[in-house]
């Protein structure tokens, strides 16, 4: 029997609603198989079966009110050709690799601790010369993820004062190492590093030196541990509790971003492979593991850090030289949002008498409140502003920087003024 021309243009326009449907079935199939913790060669086998049934199925329903007599032949023939199409545009647009080379790490002599965490995490170690003191310092970098190259000047310098400098990649940065399931990333093991390595370098008490994100480590260390620390120095300090700032916002370097900056992050971050990831992440982070290892996602963080790194500073049109590291994408990403999830430290940091000062800078992107929380919360915290400096005090004020940091560990007067009132200070103050 003939079909009528309205049965023909309805199963003509089926056919093309089933092509049009199986892309959205195979990206639905995909993300349900994921979330269902299936391994990521699973997830693509459920997308292109999803694809081959809709689009095949559709194009059954199609023949059938065109009354063709071979639809079920037309029906896998369309099933075919999607499943094909489908996995060309996967492997095109979200298995291809990133294509971004690693960056090349500086020359240094890199030592390993195997912690009793499970965690192998490289360090640096700059010996105390001259009469050691009895504590020694740690610094705690910036991120999450986010290490510096070390030693630098301020190991030197307190090398110089008699102080032992421990400068450590945390895990999931730098050299350390990375986890095969990045849900591994939090505070509490962060912390739990940090134990074990005052432990297995045998000190009674520490030196806690935190920048950024170091800072709201040492913080939650200080909190969980308070007998075990002498003194603490927190630089561009991050949230004291990032749950309080979850609404509101900390302030955001990205809002600070040259016309030049926002054109480079735009074209590091417009990739297809980001997008499938973005939705792996939402729903399975261990998926978007598997779909961007480590070495892709650490690349394309470095490049992005590099290309907007200026922002931080009091002059963003100026590129900031800093040393090379290897970021770490998934401990950035997962600790910080695990960092929402930790209980508030301040009750227990208002009990604790540790001598601690906080260093922020003039022109530093994150709200004014955060370091002066510290301040207020830390019972006999000292906090300075560091005149012309940003987020990147060390950078931008080098010798100031040292100057300050080395008084208050050797009770000198500070360079800087302590500020004591609510507002910002404006100017900084030097004595």
């Amino acid at each position: 029997m003939t079909a009528s021309l309205p049965r023909r243009f309805g199963g003509g326009a089926l056919l093309c609603v089933g092509a049009l449907l199986a892309p959205f079935a195979a990206i639905v199939a995909f993300l349900l198989a994921a979330a269902a913790d299936v391994p990521l060669t699973g997830c693509s086998v459920a997308a292109l079966a999803a694809a081959a049934a809709v689009s095949g199925g559709v194009a059954y329903l199609g023949g059938w009110l065109a009354r063709l007599r071979r639809r079920g032949v037309v029906a896998i023939a369309v099933a075919a050709v999607m499943t094909v199409v489908t996995t060309v545009a996967g492997a095109l647009l979200v298995f291809r690799p990133l294509g971004i080379d690693p960056t090349p790490l500086p020359a240094q002599d890199t030592r390993y601790w195997q912690l009793s965490t499970g965690s192998r995490i490289a360090y640096t170690f700059t010996p105390g010369q001259g009469r050691r003191r009895p504590d020694p310092v740690v610094r705690l970098h910036g991120g999450p993820g986010t290490p510096g190259a070390g030693p630098d000047d301020l190991d030197r310098a307190l090398s110089a004062l008699g102080f032992d400098v421990y400068t450590y990649d945390q895990l999931g940065s730098g050299r350390s190492q990375r986890l095969t399931d990045p849900t591994g990333y939090t505070v509490v093991r962060q912390v739990a590093d940090l134990e074990a390595i005052r432990a297995r370098i045998g000190a009674n008490r520490l030196i806690l030196a935190g920048s950024s994100w170091g800072a709201t480590l040492a913080a939650a260390y200080l909190a969980a541990h308070p007998g075990r620390v002498s003194h603490t120095v927190l630089t561009s300090p991050g949230a004291l509790w990032p749950k309080e700032w979850e609404e509101s916002g900390e302030g955001e370097i990205w809002d600070r971003l040259t016309p030049a900056q926002r054109k480079s992050m735009d074209e590091l971050e417009n990739r297809p492979q980001l997008v499938a990831w973005s939705f792996l992440m939402a729903v399975n982070p261990r998926a978007a593991h598997d779909l961007l290892p480590d070495r892709d996602v650490d690349a394309l963080f470095d490049k992005l850090l590099a290309s907007v790194g200026s922002a931080a500073t009091c002059h963003p049109d100026r590129p900031l030289n800093e040393a090379a590291s290897r970021s770490g994408f998934y401990s950035n990403q997962m600790t910080a949002e695990d960092a929402l999830k930790v209980p508030d430290p301040r009750p227990a940091l208002r009990r604790i008498n540790v001598p601690t000062l906080i260093l922020r800078g003039q022109c530093e992107y994150k709200n004014w409140e955060i370091a002066r929380e510290y301040r207020d919360v830390i019972p006999g915290a000292k906090l300075v502003q560091v005149p012309d400096a940003g987020h990147v005090i060390d950078a931008e004020q080098p010798e100031l920087y040292r100057s300050t940091v080395t008084a208050f560990l050797t009770g000198r007067p500070l360079p800087l003024k302590p500020h004591t009132g609510q507002a910002p200070p404006t100017p900084a103050a030097r004595r």
